[in-house]
């Protein structure tokens, strides 16, 4: 497994507290302590996992993390938040971040989701096949793009929404659970709520359905999760 962690934070203590700490743990660090060459290092060095900051000067977190995902780099990207601040825990998520830690947090805690994050990203010889197309509705879904297309409109998805989809795809016509879809795209160690799967669902539906009030494709199963519906 890959062990080297770029750390994009401007404040030198926890920088420096944070190097300390992976360095201990065996990781390989790289550090960056601004926004505006962060892209960059992440394409020259091909880090195993980015341990990004929110706020920082020259770019912002989101930025960076929009723009390496716009690149089709799929690294996991583990966000710093800052304490109460919700909306940055959803708008991290929702532009492809992999999971966030809010300050301050434990060092046990954040090298814990860490290897969460690594486990998931390595490569399993037992995964299921990925198809290369499929459809939901009038929306073709091309998985190792992270893109549909519906008419001439072009549609993109994070990987995680990517992700959510080939799950319900593999069961389509079955009500797949929260706890599943958590276990499988999250991973075991996943420590949140299903409330970010929730709200992963509701972008998809935006982005999939004809009614997003009254979906046809992605349809909730009361107590349960969520099924997408064997239909065209």
């Amino acid at each position: 497994m890959s062990r080297h962690i770029l750390i994009v934070e401007d404040d030198p203590h926890i920088r420096l507290g944070l190097v300390d700490a992976l360095q201990a743990e065996g990781y390989e660090v790289s550090e960056c302590r601004d926004g505006a060459g962060a892209v960059r290092q992440v394409r020259a060095l091909q880090p195993s996992l980015v341990l990004l900051d929110v706020m920082l000067p020259g770019k912002s977190g989101f930025d960076i993390c929009r723009e390496i995902r716009a690149s089709g780099n799929s690294v996991p990207i583990l966000m710093l938040t800052a304490k109460g601040q919700e909306v940055d825990k959803v708008v991290g998520l929702e532009l492809g971040a992999d999971d966030y830690v809010t300050k301050p947090f434990g060092l046990r805690e954040l090298i814990a989701r860490i290897q969460a994050l690594l486990r998931r990203a390595a490569p399993s010889s037992s995964a299921a096949p990925v198809p290369d197309e499929f459809a939901i509705g009038g929306v073709g879904i091309f998985p190792a793009a992270l893109r549909g297309e519906n008419g001439g409109e072009v549609i993109e998805f994070t990987p995680r929404e990517m992700a959510v989809l080939l799950v319900l795809q593999r069961e389509r016509g079955n009500a797949v659970s929260r706890d599943r879809l958590l276990n499988e795209v999250w991973g075991i160690d996943y420590l949140g709520t299903t409330r970010t799967l929730d709200q992963l669902i509701v972008k998809l539906r935006q982005k999939l359905e004809p009614g997003v009030d009254e979906p046809r494709y992605l349809r909730t199963v009361h107590g349960l999760g969520y099924r997408l519906e064997n239909i065209s």
